[in-house]
């Protein structure tokens, strides 16, 4: 009988330190109601555990040891219930707490575009001109060869270029995005083309059929403009290297003076919002009056 008691004890004490554990794994923050819940628990085994001392104190066959290891266990239990009411107490006042306010995200400002009021320096370096190269007036644009609005814009720069063909000339810059698979080796293939002279037709194929921007394509355009059109494919495989650091060039170019995105336009190293023949001609005759 004194060995079912104890064990009795000890199974209470276990169940006791179980929950506390679990409760303590959860961080103090489980939920009120269940604490409340093996709190009662707990009162209601340690009444029954009372009652059973109770009832071995009038056994005159009871073992001391026995009595001592209930005594020790009870006091367990109630140190353990007061540790529960004191993280109850710790739960409450959390949970009075406000939520903390969620950190705003740090806006994303975009880079700045080109400064409409300063003149940059934009050298011809590596670049084909097309037109006098001592013309007075240079518009340069910086072009994705796949890009529909650069195609949009470039037939008012054609009749600009045959108004003005002693004081106007153009220079392209490439600026490939790169959600546009088919721009660097379009911009590649004009190169090799500008091997023989034949810059400015090529891009003007380019653009006329923009959505039919392919290898085959450019080796019919090729034939079409007057190229040789074996040396043209033999310089477009040999000077890959070349046209790539060309491109990387400009594309360095683009970032310090402000281009965001095509087609961005300058005349005479200030960046432009003219699109049509008219506006165009109206800051060229500035220009040219000056």
């Amino acid at each position: 009988m004194d060995t079912k008691v104890f064990n009795s004890v000890m199974l209470v004490v276990l169940v006791v330190l179980v929950a506390v554990g679990i409760f303590s794994k959860q961080g103090g923050s489980g939920d009120l109601q269940q604490l409340i819940n093996q709190q009662t628990a707990i009162m209601q085994a340690q009444n029954r555990l009372e009652a059973q001392l109770g009832n071995r104190s009038g056994d005159a066959g009871a073992s001391t040891a026995v009595a001592l290891q209930m005594a020790t266990a009870l006091s367990r239990i109630s140190d353990l219930e007061s540790r529960i009411k004191s993280i109850e107490g710790d739960v409450k006042q959390l949970a009075a707490r406000p939520a903390p306010a969620a950190a705003a995200p740090t806006p994303q400002q975009a880079p700045p575009g080109p400064d409409p009021t300063q003149k940059y320096d934009i050298p011809v370096a590596h670049t084909p001109v097309i037109g006098p190269r001592n013309a007075k007036v240079t518009i340069t644009e910086f072009m994705d060869m796949e890009c529909p609005f650069c195609a949009r814009f470039h037939p008012p720069i054609q009749q600009v270029l045959k108004a003005y063909p002693n004081d106007v000339n153009y220079m392209v810059k490439n600026f490939p995005l790169s959600f546009h698979p088919n721009a660097k080796p379009a911009a590649k293939a004009a190169l090799a083309a500008a091997e023989q002279g034949k810059y400015g037709p090529m891009i003007d194929k380019m653009l006329e059929n923009r959505t039919a921007l392919g290898p085959e394509m450019y080796k019919t355009w090729a034939g079409e403009i007057g190229l040789n059109v074996a040396k043209w494919e033999k310089d477009l495989k040999n000077n890959d290297a070349k046209y790539e650091q060309i491109i990387q060039k400009d594309m360095q170019l683009a970032a310090q003076v402000g281009v965001r995105g095509t087609p961005t336009f300058y005349i005479n190293g200030r960046v432009t919002m003219a699109r049509d023949f008219n506006a165009l001609k109206a800051e060229i005759d500035k220009i040219l009056s000056e």
